[in-house]
Formats: C-alpha cells, structure tokens, sequence
C-alpha cells in the first residue's frame, strides 16, 4: 500500500520522465477556454491517474481517467461534460431521471385513461418520486464526492446515496405490493405484513451500508463488499417477493407485463454481479478506464432496470386501479402511502447522526 510520501515522490518521479522524454499524455478535459476571449466557461484540468488521488477516491484497477480533488462546484459541474471514468454512469442516472419524469408525465394524458391524483394513484406517484430521487441522489454522489479536502464531506455524499437506494427500495415495495401483486400473494402471511417487514428491512440496510461506508477504508476489502450486498440483496428479495409469486404462479402470455418484470429481474440481478465482481478490469487494468469498466456497467444497468419497471408498474396500475380502492380500502391506502413519508424521514435522520458522528471521529484521528 502506498504511503503519502510514496505516492509524493512517486508522482514527482512520473512528471520528471514525461517531461526528460519530451512525452505528454493526451489531457481528458474539454477544451482550454481563454477568459480574456469572453468565454463563458473556464477551463477544467486533465484528468489524472490514480496515484494523483487519494486512496479514498480510487478504484482498483482504473488507473486514469480521475478528477484532481478539492475543486470549484462549477469545476465539478463543468465535468459533466468532461471526459472521464464516472462520465458515462452520471450521464446513465442523469438520462434515467429525466426520462422517468418526462415518460410519467405522458402517462398522465390519454395513455393513463383519466389519471388523476387521488388515493389510487398516490402510491404510483410516490414511486416515480422515489425513483427520480434516487437517481439523482446517486448523480450527486458521483460528480460531488472530489468537491472538499475534507474527509468527512465525500462519506457524507455517500450516506445521501444510500438513502437514495432506500427510499427508492420502499418506493417500490409500495408500488409492487398495491398494483403488481396477485390475491393469493396479498392474502398470504407475507402480504399481510409485506410494508412494515420492508420499511425495517430497508432502513436497516441503509443503517448498515452508511457505517460500512464509515468503517471499512479503502483499499476496500472483500468485507466491504459483503457488508453492503448482502442487506441490499435481502431487501431486494423481499421487495420483489410480489412479482416473483407472479412470475411464479401465473401463464406470462396472458399479460405483457410479466416479460417486463422478467426483464427487470435479469437486469437487476446482472447489475449485481458487476457491482460485487471487478469486471472485466481486473483482466486488463488500465484498458477499461473510460469505458466498461464494472462500475460504469453496474450503474447503465441499474439505470435500464429502472426504466423497465416503470413501464411494467405503469400497465399494473391500469389494471388494478379499478378496485384497488375496494381492495384495500382508503385508509389503508393512504397510511401506506404515509409509511413511505415516515421511512424516507427515518434514513433522512439516520444518515445525519452517523455523518455527525463521522466528523466527530475523525476529529478524534486528527484527520
């Protein structure tokens, strides 16, 4: 592992060779903007290697493509349109969003048949709120996490990610659960008690994945890994368990929502596995810096998956709203659709007292 004053003397070896070699690597950035020209923009710095960051802001096996640390917001803005190793996944999540609120508000004409926001529908949109949160919680979380020196202000921005995840994981259950799920499965002991189990499954990964993110320092071990996949994985099993039962017990030609579920699943579960493995960067470390990378991949397919299952909670929606009122009943609606309120409040705070206590921490380290 290398140390500070390795990594110092390290770089200052590389800029010695680039330069005795008269050999200069080509920058990242877009485009030097003169001020004195009247340009709207100034210029970003290139992109650097890994040894150039700290050990916080590194990931194994992409060895370029970084942003120098402790920059401007409107550095870190402008990097959006800058090439490097998170450009493809925040444009992934950043893309998604916007396709999810713009796709939810052509639902809302002639295609929804008369939608309108009443205590059928609440449930749909707090979904869609969710997954545009979520969206862009993570897009905060990739392009801000190099904004301050301060070690405190990067694990802060992940803790808002995982909040994200949380809140999107009970915006589902709660849309899947109303509109995705069949009688048997309501009727069943696991749905009667689906949304309370989900709302402690959920905000106890959430507790879990911030203090993996506060205890485990990089370079990360295989600890870390499993400390976060397995609480997301056995929320995510219980969050679908309405759609398995589905897929399970019912002929997927009668319905085209289904195949649409079927989809969400295999992509989710895919996703999961580049998130867990580094893929295929550990075969060939440096090749897949700016492009393919397991992280890019992990976060184009989750932002796919998130698509996919809008359009099938969409079709759900048109063919339970109808008696979803009966069902269920008005109060139990909206009490369902208040729990969500509730469990985003409780991963809110939670993500607040643990950043609180991270600070405390590392003023306790000296860091």
């Amino acid at each position: 592992m290398w140390t500070e004053q390795q990594t110092e003397k390290g770089a200052e070896l590389r800029i010695i060779s680039h330069h005795a070699s008269g050999v200069v690597r080509p920058s990242l950035s877009v485009p030097h903007l003169s001020p004195s020209a009247g340009a709207p923009l100034p210029s970003l710095p290139p992109t650097v290697r890994d040894v150039d960051v700290p050990p916080l802001f590194r990931e194994q096996f992409i060895l370029s493509g970084y942003r120098p640390v402790d920059l401007s917001w409107r550095c870190y803005v402008l990097s959006l349109f800058q090439i490097h190793n998170e450009t493809l996944s925040v444009w992934s999540h950043l893309l998604a969003a916007v396709y999810v609120l713009v796709r939810f508000l052509m639902f809302t004409g002639p295609e929804g048949q008369g939608f309108s926001v009443d205590v059928s529908s609440l449930p749909l949109v707090l979904y869609v709120f969710s997954a545009v949160t979520y969206l862009k919680l993570l897009v905060a979380a990739l392009q801000f996490t190099l904004l301050h020196s301060r070690a405190d202000a990067p694990l802060a921005l992940f803790f808002l990610e995982h909040v994200g995840v949380a809140v999107y994981q009970y915006g589902c259950a709660l849309a899947l659960c109303l509109y995705s799920s069949d009688t048997g499965w309501t009727q069943s002991m696991l749905g009667q008690i689906f949304l309370p189990v989900v709302a402690v499954v959920v905000w106890l990964s959430c507790i879990i994945c911030c203090y993996t993110d506060l205890h485990f320092h990089r370079p990360y071990l295989w600890h870390r890994r499993i400390c976060q996949v397995v609480p997301m994985g056995v929320a995510y099993l219980l969050v679908i368990s309405p759609v398995t039962h589905r897929l399970a017990s019912h002929n997927w030609t009668n319905t085209s929502t289904l195949p649409l579920h079927f989809l969400q699943v295999a992509l989710f579960l895919l996703s999961a596995v580049f998130f867990s493995c580094p893929v295929p960067e550990c075969f060939s470390p440096g090749r897949y810096d700016i492009i393919g990378h397991s992280r890019q991949l992990f976060h184009i397919l989750l932002s796919i998956c998130t698509l996919v299952q809008q359009e099938a909670l969409f079709e759900d929606f048109l063919w339970r709203r109808q008696a979803l009122v009966r069902e269920f009943g008005e109060e139990r609606l909206l009490l369902a659709c208040a729990s969500f309120l509730g469990l985003t409040l409780c991963c809110v705070m939670t993500a607040l007292v643990i950043k609180r206590r991270t600070h405390v921490q590392l003023l306790q380290e000296g860091r």
